[in-house]
């Protein structure tokens, strides 16, 4: 029942190693940190474990299986800017309805007010687009959650009642989350354990 990578290993085309031999393992309802120096890999291990990129050796599995490559996929990944993640040309609400019928509860945990629905991207701030974000990924679907920095641009206020909803529905739903940040202040409050890239370069 775990999402695991094992023996990860990553470059960009012909460019040097970012990380090789790279293992780990998120088990359902727990919250891992994700730590370390930048350039050391730590979005791109958040992208190959949601199936954005693939493994240049090693390979990632979910339940003992290869990730799916087709219908709602079980991890999901939530990026720091939220407006690089929407379709300018779609509402909010068709935003949501992607990912499956938005349950009303949690966008109202999130703080997102029922008359966002109707609109457009660009009538939202960064933060209310984040709420957005958070919400789609957390559809019916999701098993895992990879949040990357997810919450780094936004204000204290807002960061706090995010991370409560998100920890209110994964612990509600058992879902596993992996918490990249440079924040050690928010990776020592939620998480059960951390990761530290600075490792895997020794």
């Amino acid at each position: 029942m775990n999402l695991e990578a094992q023996q990860i290993g990553f470059y960009y085309d012909k460019g040097t190693w970012l990380f090789r031999g790279v293992a780990i393992e998120i088990r359902p309802g727990e919250v891992v940190g994700l730590v370390g120096p930048s350039g050391f890999g730590k979005t791109s291990l958040g992208r190959i474990l949601a199936g954005f990129e693939k493994p240049k050796e090693g390979k990632v599995t979910l339940d003992g299986k290869p990730l799916p490559v087709s219908g709602f996929h079980p991890v999901q990944l939530v990026f720091q800017h939220p407006e690089k993640a929407v379709n300018p040309r779609w509402t909010m609400g068709r935003m949501l309805r992607e990912g499956g019928e938005p349950d009303r509860q949690l966008l109202s945990s999130l703080g997102i007010e029922p008359d966002w629905l109707n609109r457009w991207p660009n009538e939202l701030s960064g933060g209310e687009l984040q709420r957005f974000c958070v919400a789609r990924a957390l559809g019916a679907g999701t098993r895992f959650l990879i949040a990357d920095e997810m919450t780094a641009m936004l204000d204290a206020i807002t960061q706090a009642q995010i991370w409560h909803a998100v920890l209110a529905e994964a612990a509600k739903r058992d879902i596993g989350i992996l918490v990249v940040s440079h924040e050690r202040k928010l990776i020592d409050r939620i998480c059960h354990r951390v990761v530290d890239t600075a490792s895997w370069r020794k």
